[in-house]
């Protein structure tokens, strides 16, 4: 489980030069679509949460509330990075209330973190080379990638989602 903050604003990639003056219209880059999801590697369903204000410690409570109600019964572990408002007394001691287990990955470990790929995913699909002119059409880029997870990019999502990670042996590492 982690957020991301989507930001509305135009960025270019690279600068650009022309013969005449183009201005592109853009927001000030203060209204952001905040998304807090947990995805399930063995089902490869993703659940969230979403605002336009901040995520918080009571957003990620409303997280392991659906998480619960969706799987009543069964035990949930949930992976969750350091950031403050997860790691709050608030969270843990509803995560006990719903008997959820917590675990928390180490400081800036984001690789650790399945979703973080995720979130690459939908900012690749949804936001580059986009331009949305409205706020709303915005959100709606970002959530039509969200709900086609599990459809559209059914094949490319599964292959980024899966559990291997890349392990090290103890050799001894020669410096150069």
């Amino acid at each position: 489980m982690d957020a991301a903050h989507f930001v509305w604003g135009t960025s270019l990639v690279m600068g650009l030069w022309c013969i005449v003056r183009m201005f592109v219209r853009t927001s000030s880059g203060r209204k952001r679509y905040n998304v807090l999801g947990a995805y399930n590697a063995i089902t490869q369903k993703l659940l969230t949460v979403v605002n336009e204000s901040y995520i918080n410690s009571a957003s990620v409570c409303e997280m392991l509330r659906l998480l619960r109600l969706g799987h009543w019964g069964e035990p949930i572990t949930v992976v969750l990075d350091n950031a403050g408002y997860q790691r709050c007394y608030l969270v843990r001691e509803y995560a006990v209330l719903l008997d959820i287990n917590l675990v928390f990955l180490p400081s800036y470990s984001p690789n650790l973190n399945l979703i973080e790929r995720l979130w690459k995913f939908v900012k690749k699909q949804s936001l580059n080379n986009c331009y949305y002119e409205t706020f709303d059409a915005f959100k709606w880029g970002i959530e039509t990638c969200l709900n086609e997870v599990d459809k559209k990019y059914k094949v490319q999502v599964a292959s980024l989602m899966n559990l291997k990670f890349q392990t090290f042996k103890n050799n001894q590492i020669m410096a150069g």
